[in-house]
């Protein structure tokens, strides 16, 4: 298992319409298939806030994606942060 000073982590806060339209689910998808953990959770005001932890690769490769969402989604918007990878480093992706 890699260690928390050998992965990067990244926060994402995507806006449009992106609840109910099953972006949360296929955001795991595109992660686990790039092998990251990490979450993703609607947030009250209506945007879905995405924490993933991998490989810089891998980050970038999952912000592009998340640029446009799945089919049914319209984003409009994305605030991209880099964050400390959290210890202990989470253990898969999961949605809440």
């Amino acid at each position: 298992m890699a260690k928390a000073h050998d992965t990067h982590a990244r926060r994402w806060h995507v806006r449009g319409r992106v609840q109910g339209v099953f972006f949360r689910a296929s955001t795991r998808e595109q992660a686990q298939a790039l092998g990251l953990t990490g979450y993703a959770r609607n947030l009250p005001d209506g945007r879905v806030e995405v924490l993933a932890v991998g490989s810089p690769d891998a980050l970038d490769r999952l912000e592009t994606w998340l640029r446009e969402g799945p089919r049914m989604a319209r984003v409009e918007g994305l605030e991209t942060q880099a964050v400390p990878p959290p210890e202990p480093l989470p253990a898969g992706f999961r949605t809440d």
